[in-house]
C-alpha cells in the first residue's frame, strides 16, 4: 500500500495573488492606517507620517535580510529591548587584605619530577584504551 507523502508543507499558501495572508494583512493594516491618519490629518502631515508606515508596510512584505522574513527581525528587536538583561560579570575592587586573583599561576612539574617508567605506563595504558574501544558504533 502506498502513502501520498506532502511535499512543501512549509511553504505558505498565496491567498490573495502573489500573497500569503500575512503579506496581505500588512499592505492593508499599513494602506488603512494611511488612510485613517489622511482623513484625520492635513496633506502634510499626512506625507510625513504616512511615508515612514508604507516603507514599514512593505519591508514587512517584501525585505527578507539574510533570507529570513523582516518581520522575524523586528520581533528579536522587540523581545532584546523589553526583556530583562543579566550580566553576570562585574569588575571589583578588590577587598582590603583579600588574595589577588589575578596573580594565581599555577606550576608545573620540571621536566625531572615525573619518572620515565610513569610516563611509560601512562602512555602504554592510553594506547590500550583506545585500542578497545569501537567508535564505530
Amino acid at each position: 500500500m502506498r502513502f501520498e507523502v506532502p511535499q512543501f508543507i512549509n511553504v505558505p499558501d498565496k491567498l490573495f495573488g502573489p500573497f500569503t495572508f500575512k503579506q496581505a494583512l500588512y499592505l492593508v493594516g499599513g494602506g488603512g492606517l494611511i488612510f485613517i491618519i489622511s482623513k484625520l490629518m492635513p496633506f502634510f502631515v499626512t506625507f510625513l507620517l504616512g511615508l515612514p508606515i508604507a516603507a514599514f508596510s512593505l519591508a514587512l512584505v517584501f525585505y527578507k535580510p539574510n533570507g529570513r522574513p523582516f518581520m522575524e527581525m523586528v520581533e528579536s528587536f522587540l523581545t532584546y529591548s523589553f526583556s530583562h538583561k543579566f550580566y553576570l560579570w562585574r569588575q571589583r575592587d578588590p577587598e582590603p587584605g583579600a588574595q589577588d586573583v589575578t596573580q594565581v599561576h599555577t606550576t608545573f612539574p620540571e621536566e625531572g619530577a615525573i619518572p620515565e617508567q610513569d610516563k611509560r605506563e601512562k602512555i602504554s595504558d592510553l594506547a590500550w584504551s583506545l585500542d578497545i574501544l569501537d567508535f564505530d558504533e
